[in-house]
């Protein structure tokens, strides 16, 4: 630093607000500190600033699975929201869903340089008297039910849900079919009553409920299955990925979609326009999501983690494209 202060003509104390982004000093000087970095090579002491500062100014976050759209969607947000504030991201993944690899994943926390944690996975996992956090490191958790333990930030999975249901119904469909994530989420569990209260409320009887893992080639099995279900004249998908699985096999076995069956997803991923037909789908915002994760962790760290239990909702829309339309009646 006293390198770099001789070579643009300041004081250190100038060169240390200009490395930790300060206020209070001129363009003209800054840029003249900024050339003397880049021609001495200096970059400022990450650790010795944490030190000084008692902060790392990075994020921890946990998750089971970078295959699932809405994990991956999720996590560029936190990371670009934690950008937006000056944060870096520090990825823990969770090779198996298993209580000992969350353990050894909150273990981890300790030995690493992070200010808090956003928990991107299954909650109950979390609920186990054996998981132990590190002293004063706040959590977040995304897309779960944590009760009254953790600050939560969910889309209104159930909302969605009964949207697309609803939307199915009022098309003049008797009755909806329901491809569900798979059984150990609770993305996929709120999905699935949602649907099933849905078809009740309306005096519909439920349908047999037909299990898929998120995959597209989930989707395909349950689609073959489907297009052999006579009265199946409307489904509704927990994701997109599924869904496109399940056009391909009513493709295949010559069901139209939307004139013999009608199909919504659920997540509304960028391609999920350029399906055959265009998906109609529930729109999750994940860069809300998180959006608010980041702030949530990060006003539990200013006022110290004094909330509990705090659950925030972020709406879901219905964007409706060619894949739905009123049953055929046969005359």
């Amino acid at each position: 630093m006293a390198d770099v202060a001789q070579l643009a003509g300041v004081s250190s104390q100038t060169v240390s607000r200009v490395s930790n982004g300060f206020p209070g000093v001129t363009e003209d000087t800054r840029a003249q500190v900024l050339a003397a970095m880049r021609e001495l090579g200096y970059r400022p002491n990450s650790a010795a600033r944490a030190l000084r500062r008692g902060e790392f100014r990075t994020l921890g976050v946990i998750t089971f699975s970078l295959s699932t759209m809405g994990n991956i969607r999720t996590l560029e947000a936190i990371a670009t929201s934690a950008a937006e504030h000056g944060y870096a991201v520090t990825l823990l993944p969770v090779a198996v869903p298993t209580q000992d690899e969350v353990n050894g994943a909150f273990s981890r926390l300790g030995e690493l340089a992070v200010d808090a944690v956003i928990v991107i996975m299954e909650i109950h996992l979390l609920d186990a008297a054996t998981v132990s956090l590190p002293p004063g490191v706040q959590v977040v958790v995304a897309d779960s039910d944590a009760g009254d333990r953790y600050t939560v930030v969910d889309t209104d999975q159930a909302g969605g849900a009964r949207d697309a249901v609803r939307h199915l119904l009022d098309l003049g469909h008797d009755t909806v079919w329901h491809l569900a994530g798979p059984e150990g989420s609770f993305a996929a569990q709120r999905r699935a009553n949602a649907w099933r209260g849905t078809l009740t409320e309306a005096g519909r009887t439920p349908p047999p409920l037909v299990r898929g893992d998120w995959s597209a080639e989930s989707g395909y099995r349950a689609g073959l299955l489907l297009a052999d279900e006579p009265e199946c004249t409307a489904v509704f998908a927990a994701n997109d990925q599924m869904a496109l699985g399940l056009l391909r096999a009513l493709h295949e076995r010559g069901r139209r979609v939307p004139g013999d069956i009608s199909v919504v997803g659920f997540d509304d991923i960028p391609e999920s326009a350029s399906f055959l037909p265009p998906l109609t789908t529930i729109h999750q915002d994940f860069a809300e999501v998180g959006r608010l994760c980041v702030e949530g962790v990060l006003s539990k760290m200013r006022r110290d983690g004094v909330e509990h239990g705090t659950t925030t909702l972020v709406p879901t829309r219905l964007v409706r494209r060619a894949s739905t339309a009123a049953p055929r009646r046969e005359r």
